[in-house]
């Protein structure tokens, strides 16, 4: 009898150890997440995330990003977005900056190294001003109650706030390094992504416990929230799988006097290149708004007094206008990141080199422009896709209102054991993570395709 996939996961040594190692490393970082930055006011951030408005949503998809460690205030309250922020820096610098564009054509391995070199460099300060900055806003979000006391860069309040935002800096950057060691020792190049993966599941139980005190109608509830989060899932599933292949012939091989025929291969589009990218853009720069204008809730003049309430009514989370602009700014940021990660791969000249052609098309640029041409067309469906994840929360408060669950209809938030958002990087995840599982069984000789793709 045939030794099944999951078994032979345990009966190979080196895969054992892989898996092992990956799941020290996330328990280290776990309990990593719950060392408090010194002089930390939780009840403060607390009182944030239980209200409501701009402040309290931008607040707790942190929350929730970062797996509980902005609610704990922890010395990883960052994770490891300052990495992810430097990182679509660099790729949005490399198109518009010709001399970083060149040097990525002329020698792409280089090139890669060194991304890889300055995203680390460019990181250590993006952590360093966001720290400043979370704990700057969070502050003025909590009505003035600071959240780190005495926090300032001048007297006798300097040192502290150095090695306060020292410390944060060295969190973010300790996290980083686990996912590293995740990615070289355990499951491959999926180091970050299984962080921030940790983090989300690890919200699941408290999001249960929430839900069923939300509501009396505890089996109503259930079985609406697990099934909007299997509908969820399995659409996301479908979207992530969806490809266009475009029909490229590659040159035959030479052997000895005869030539053979040229190979009819195939080169896959995907409908979503942008993953969740433009969901975070478009939540940043919606929330910026709002919460510069809670600086200016308590001026001295009434017309900044109402133009601070008009701005946060507007991008506060609770106007069907924010939910219409936020649905239009993933679309459109969909677009705007899939085109520039397509420009950077250049397809067209990497099929020349090859010596490949697709039918009908020349080779070069004018094959480039064709495959741009029918990337921005499946874009539009994965780009749909986005902006509806991005406004489910709302759609499920009108769809709870409509069938009476009252209780939970006030935040869409609240309604799911984890947010749409967050299961879009879930299932992308463990996609990843399985496909990474299936290969190491193959390099192993097993061949039974038993594991879930």
């Amino acid at each position: 009898m045939k030794t099944s996939a999951w078994r032979y996961l345990w009966k190979a040594e080196d895969i054992r150890r892989k898996l092992l190692i990956t799941l020290m490393i996330l328990v280290i970082y776990r309990l990593a997440a719950h060392v408090p930055v010194p002089g930390a006011n939780r009840e403060a951030i607390a009182s944030i995330i239980s209200g409501s408005g701009a402040g309290s949503t931008f607040v707790g998809i942190l929350d929730m990003l970062s797996g509980g460690t902005v609610s704990n205030f922890s010395v990883l309250a960052m994770g490891v977005y300052p990495y992810i922020t430097a990182q679509i820096i660099l790729q949005l610098l490399v198109p518009i900056v010709p001399s970083l564009q060149q040097k990525m054509e002329e020698d792409p391995e280089e090139g890669r190294k060194w991304m890889e070199r300055w995203t680390y460099i460019l990181a250590i300060p993006m952590a360093a001003l966001q720290a400043i900055g979370q704990i700057r806003i969070f502050s003025s979000l909590a009505g003035g109650v600071p959240i780190i006391s005495n926090f300032g860069f001048s007297g006798s309040s300097l040192i502290p706030s150095l090695s306060i935002v020292a410390s944060m800096t060295a969190g973010t950057m300790f996290a980083i390094w686990l996912g590293e060691l995740i990615s070289e020792y355990g499951i491959r190049n999926q180091g970050l992504s299984l962080l921030i993966f940790a983090g989300i599941v690890s919200r699941i139980p408290q999001n249960f416990i929430r839900i069923i005190n939300l509501t009396d109608t505890i089996w109503i509830t259930l079985a609406f929230v697990l099934g909007i989060t299997i509908l969820i899932i399995f659409a996301i599933v479908y979207v992530q799988q969806g490809r266009r292949n475009i029909p490229v012939m590659y040159p035959g091989r030479r052997v000895g006097n005869r030539q053979s025929m040229p190979v009819k291969g195939s080169l896959p589009l995907m409908v979503n290149m942008a993953g969740m990218i433009p969901l975070i853009f478009g939540q940043s720069l919606l929330t910026f708004p709002a919460i510069l204008a809670s600086f200016f809730m308590q001026s001295e003049r009434l017309w900044v007094r109402n133009l601070a309430q008009s701005t946060q009514s507007l991008f506060g989370g609770q106007s069907p206008w924010y939910w219409l602009l936020y649905f239009l700014m993933v679309v459109g940021f969909t677009f705007f990141y899939t085109d520039v990660l397509f420009a950077q791969q250049d397809y067209g000249a990497n099929l020349k080199r090859a010596g490949a052609q697709i039918p009908g098309v020349s080779r070069g640029a004018p094959t480039q422009r064709y495959l741009t041409k029918v990337l921005r067309r499946i874009t539009f469906p994965g780009a749909f896709f986005l902006g509806s994840v991005a406004v489910l929360p709302f759609v499920i408060g009108i769809i709870l209102s409509a069938i009476g669950l009252t209780e939970l209809s006030t935040s869409g938030r609240g309604t799911m054991l984890i947010t749409s958002s967050g299961l879009l990087i879930v299932v992308g995840v463990v996609r990843d993570a399985f496909q990474n599982i299936d290969a190491e069984l193959k390099l192993h000789g097993y061949d039974e395709k038993l594991l879930v793709r």
